[in-house]
């Protein structure tokens, strides 16, 4: 099913086919038991294959319908610019930096006199002023603005934010000032979402009016029903460099102590049969709906809910089987959950301690009760991360190798935090015992994150700057699935196939250092507002631009640092076959001339060849002019140019017959010189 989803998303093969093969395979599959069991059984292998292209036809159909492009009523297929929208606020404005802003769902398309139906989500961003801190969830507007189609930066190895965004259904943005929208009367609301989503605002002012401090406010936020715009960005960090960023995101650990929780609290009810699982399920559901039904969550809702109904039904079943009904149900729901890191990251997890949190917890025996319960914790720690390792470095590059020492206070203290902040709901009408839950919260809060930022500055303990490739991280599992096997059936065949995948990762792995020492690049990168320019020498790097940009944690991670992962290359001291006079530099026998402020042109007997000119900023140039200095061979107007005026200089370049190219449309630049 899996495959399915994914052969489709690549290839975009017309669904007829799809739906041929299932038909096919549903009239083989009925036929098959019409004939005598014997020949049924002789003929098993069959019956496997054909509901396995079976469950590729489905996973693939999925695929296809669940992409917004697909859809008939998409409004991408009938919108033009100029045209007005009537749109939905799915959610309240958040607060951000410049701006606040909220997805909207469209609901029509104003042309002229007429009104055109239509379907799919936009991101707004409204200007800041008083009238958008009354936008709530329901709110209709109607947009008098063109829509700009949502975009990557381009950059090596960047976010692929246009298919994140596709993935929910997002294919369009704008950015609006209180004349170019209006408000209509009457909302459009869901009543059992507006429930939910007043049931977390409430929630959320308990918090508020209860616990102080920044950090600690954003961490509870997040920790109870998954409300992340609070939280402090340099703690978030600090929880993934030493390994206990799943404490941030809900997940089965919060699932299952809510589970604990609610069995415990319905207990007398056990004789009801039917009346205790319902209770209990509603509960869970009700949670996972607050924290905001992200994959994680769902996924270990419907693997309890499996584990509830077997309970009531007096039935035992596996949990790979749970498991495998969980991963199905939500990529029925919606099949690009495939593609989420938590979805990738929770399966990898709970299937690596069903397989290993045993054997693992047997490498040592200890009678005293509480060393054992010490050793037992981390060994489900041990256990989990021997399947995610390679996940975790595939998408975050980085390998946390305090990740036990965390572990064993961050689990514990946040499981706490989350029964305080259950019982400060509860009890959040009686002021007295709501400011001492408040404040004992506030404290506990405080010291995990003191913990977890005192550990994140200990030497070593974080491992980062790592890449491999997709084929390099299926390696890993290959070779931690085989050495697995190997160590606890005795199995010497997954051996032998674990050494040749050991030997496959080496192989790749020496083969890309070779690659990259032997590159030599120059890489003008997609920063907005910014210039930014990388200087490539094999494993070692000159940076050119906005010192500024550098310092700026956020900016340079988003836009910069994946390029220098995925090129394997750092900050270098000194620099060979690099020379520079004022705005000339001459890099591997390139001349490279930036222009980023006004400058005037005269015409010369001999043009200054140029390989590359770089304009950045908003200099006041006219290409005909510098035509008669310097012979251009290319162009590249950076993410720090204007686009008017970007428009301008791209008509002078086309009347000159100068190649150009423009970051913020194309992406990062990448001039390849060996």
């Amino acid at each position: 099913m899996m495959i399915g989803i994914v052969v489709e998303w690549d290839l975009q093969i017309n669904p007829i086919t799809f739906w041929i093969l299932l038909v096919i395979c549903f009239i083989i599959a009925i036929s098959f038991f019409t004939i005598p069991l014997f020949e049924r059984y002789k003929r098993s292998s069959i019956n496997g294959l054909t509901f396995s292209v079976m469950f590729f036809a489905i996973g693939a159909l999925l695929s296809w319908y669940e992409n917004i492009l697909h859809a008939n009523d998409w409004f991408g297929n009938r919108y033009q610019a100029g045209d007005a929208l009537v749109v939905t606020l799915k959610e309240a404005a958040v607060e951000k930096t410049r701006s606040y802003k909220a997805n909207a769902s469209v609901d029509l398309i104003l042309r002229n006199d007429s009104a055109i139906k239509a379907n799919g989500t936009i991101i707004l961003y409204f200007k800041k002023d008083s009238l958008t801190t009354a936008l709530s969830y329901g709110d209709r507007l109607v947009i008098n603005k063109s829509l700009q189609e949502i975009k990557n930066s381009g950059n090596p190895g960047g976010f692929n934010y246009k298919r994140y965004c596709l993935f929910q259904g997002i294919t369009h943005q704008v950015f609006l000032k209180d004349h170019e929208f209006e408000m209509l009367p009457a909302s459009k609301k869901n009543e059992f979402k507006e429930f939910i989503n007043n049931s977390r605002i409430k929630v959320l002012s308990i918090l508020r009016t209860n616990i102080k401090g920044e950090k600690e406010l954003g961490l509870a936020e997040a920790l109870l029903i998954g409300y992340k715009d609070d939280l402090d960005k340099t703690l978030v960090q600090s929880y993934s460099n030493t390994g206990v960023v799943h404490v941030i995101a809900i997940s089965g650990l919060h699932l299952g102590l809510i589970y604990w929780l609610l069995t415990w609290i319905f207990k007398p009810l056990k004789k009801f049969r039917l009346l205790r699982p319902i209770f209990i399920l509603s509960g869970l559901w009700l949670f996972s709906l607050l924290a905001g039904a992200q994959p994680s969550v769902l996924r270990s809702a419907v693997m309890f809910s499996c584990i509830i109904l077997g309970e009531a039904f007096e039935k035992r079943t596996s949990i790979y089987n749970s498991l495998a009904l969980s991963a199905v149900l939500l990529l029925c729901i919606n099949p690009f959950w495939l593609w989420d890191v938590g979805f990738q990251l929770s399966y990898a997890a709970v299937l690596s301690i069903i397989i290993f949190m045993q054997p693992v917890y047997h490498w040592f025996y200890i009678k005293n009760k509480i060393l054992d319960l010490v050793w037992k914790l981390n060994a489900v720690t041990i256990a989990a991360q021997i399947l995610t390792v390679p996940a975790s470095i595939y998408h975050f590059h980085q390998f946390p190798t305090s990740f036990l020492l965390t572990n064993f206070v961050a689990v514990p203290l946040s499981s706490l935090v989350l029964f305080g902040e259950i019982l400060l709901c509860l009890f959040s009408f009686i002021p007295s015992i709501a400011n001492v839950t408040g404040d004992l919260l506030y404290w506990l809060i405080k010291i995990m994150n003191t913990y977890i930022e005192w550990v994140e500055k200990l030497p070593f303990s974080l491992w980062n700057n790592l890449q491999i490739s997709f084929l390099q991280a299926l390696l890993l599992l290959i070779v931690a699935a085989c050495l697995g096997h190997w160590l606890i059936e005795k199995n010497r065949n997954s051996l032998k196939y674990g050494l040749i995948a050991v030997l496959g990762f080496v192989v790749l792995r020496t083969a890309s250092f070779i690659q990259a020492n032997n590159r030599e690049q120059i890489i003008v990168y997609n920063v907005p507002q910014k210039q930014a320019i990388d200087l490539i020498d094999g494993r070692k790097l000159l940076f050119v631009g906005d010192t500024g940009l550098l310092a700026d944690d956020f900016v340079r991670n988003f836009h910069i640092s994946p390029s220098r992962i995925l090129h394997r290359v750092e900050a270098a001291s000194s620099f060979t076959d690099y020379e520079q006079d004022e705005n000339m530099l001459i890099y591997k026998n390139k001349k490279i001339l930036i222009i980023n402020k006004t400058k005037h042109f005269f015409p010369i007997a001999y043009k200054v060849p140029v390989d590359l000119l770089i304009v950045s900023g908003n200099p006041k140039i006219y290409f005909n002019q510098l035509s008669e200095t310097f012979s251009v061979r290319q162009v590249v107007f950076d993410g720090s140019c204007p686009s008017w005026k970007i428009n301008y200089w791209k008509k002078d370049c086309d009347s000159l017959h100068i190649p150009w190219y423009d970051v913020s449309e194309k992406g990062a630049f990448v001039m390849n010189l060996r």
